[in-house]
């Protein structure tokens, strides 16, 4: 792989190297919470007796839930019978819940709540479990707007956002490393993060994504900026420090044929570009990236496969690609109309069954995973929408 597109593969993924060295040189700064204060859900599960006929695929009968996550959405075939389900859940070490782990519920009016007790009574956490029968969608259009973000529950340091289900509740489709820029930038407002919300964006609310200064450790480790990103699918903080680049997961399971996406941006080049050890590089102007990658989530063994920091540009699995390319500079809000490029044909019957992904990625730094980029950076963006299309 060359240079650039290694740089662009694992832009994402800056936030969580540095990451990584700051807690192993500052442990005594953050500490850790004891495990009697955790109030969290670490998994849940869907045991049914037909699960073929229940779920597109196995791997759907089980969801890791994220540790920003309260909102746990399992999608089953159109057809499935919601009415009696019992979610069983792993707790961290001495939670309770309520209702009781694998007690019975209906689902078909909506999420359930749940609420999650620390070990040492403390603490409490209230999550929501929907499950959702899913057709086919074909010729269709979905919109993602940014209108439903919140500060993050557990402390308010940063946000996170939720896209609408179609029950009316919230999912928790949206991603970013803003959880690994707190663990070096702990003091850090919210509004400072690298990813946060605009108020007035093309319509409504946009999000907005900035090149950060990672501050005197992150220049004592010579990981000396963050970009701002915003992504489909998950970010596992549990495993950046050991595995920083599989803790960015792209992608989310999608059953419709991704023709084109559309959206609005404003972006900011930042004053100046510096490299590695924080030096200008004269005549360089810092870029962004705006781009979406559909995938099979399968390989023929069977296994579920998501892509990494390592290989969102680049693994076999990928099966198409819609790349904004060069993103121009402006201060007004400018429409982008990217067409997916097909590497292979789509196979009809893993289509219908959820056997594809889609992760769309915005960064504020192409090259920010080389920590190279211009700190200030940012671009905004909003009104995006995905158009779909049916072969008849």
């Amino acid at each position: 792989m060359d240079n650039k597109k290694y740089n662009r593969c694992i832009t994402l993924c800056t936030v969580m190297v540095m990451s990584m060295i700051m807690m192993v040189t500052n442990t005594a700064c953050f500490g850790e919470e004891p495990a009697y204060s955790e109030a969290d859900i670490e998994t849940a599960t869907l045991h049914v007796g037909d699960p073929e006929a229940f779920f597109y695929q196995m791997t759907d009968s089980f969801k890791t839930v994220m540790s920003t996550d309260t909102a746990i959405v399992f999608v089953v075939r159109g057809n499935a019978d919601v009415t009696a389900l019992g979610p069983v859940f792993t707790l961290t070490t001495g939670a309770t819940i309520v209702p009781a782990n694998g007690s019975i519920h209906d689902f078909s009016g909506g999420p359930v709540g749940y609420t999650v007790t620390s070990q040492d009574g403390k603490w409490t956490r209230r999550y929501t479990v929907s499950v959702i029968p899913t057709t086919h969608t074909v010729a269709d259009t979905l919109y993602y707007n940014f209108e439903h973000y919140e500060l993050e529950t557990a402390n308010q340091h940063y946000y996170t956002w939720h896209n609408l289900l179609p029950d009316g509740s919230l999912g928790n489709d949206w991603a970013t490393a803003n959880e690994g820029f707190r663990m070096s930038m702990g003091s850090a407002r919210p509004m400072d993060y690298p990813t946060t919300p605009l108020l007035q964006g093309y319509e409504g609310s946009a999000v907005c994504l900035t090149t950060r200064d990672t501050g005197p450790f992150g220049r004592m480790a010579n990981k000396r900026l963050a970009a701002g990103n915003m992504f489909l699918g998950t970010f596992d903080v549990r495993i950046a420090m050991s595995d920083h680049l599989h803790a960015t997961r792209f992608g989310l399971p999608f059953a419709s044929r991704p023709d084109h996406f559309t959206g609005y941006y404003t972006f900011e080049p930042g004053e100046f570009v510096q490299d590695f050890y924080g030096n200008p590089i004269v005549g360089r102007v810092d870029s962004a990236d705006i781009y979406a990658v559909f995938y099979r989530n399968h390989d023929a063994a069977g296994n579920e496969i998501v892509l990494y920091g390592d290989n969102v540009l680049s693994s076999e699995q990928i099966v198409a690609v819609a790349d904004l390319g060069y993103v121009e500079p402006t201060t007004q809000w400018k429409a982008w109309n990217a067409k997916f490029v097909y590497r292979e044909e789509i196979d009809e019957n893993l289509l219908a069954n959820r056997g594809y992904s889609l992760a769309i990625v915005f960064s504020s730094s192409s090259a920010g995973g080389s920590f190279t980029g211009a700190i200030g950076s940012r671009l905004c963006v909003d009104k995006v929408c995905l158009i779909c299309t049916k072969e008849e």
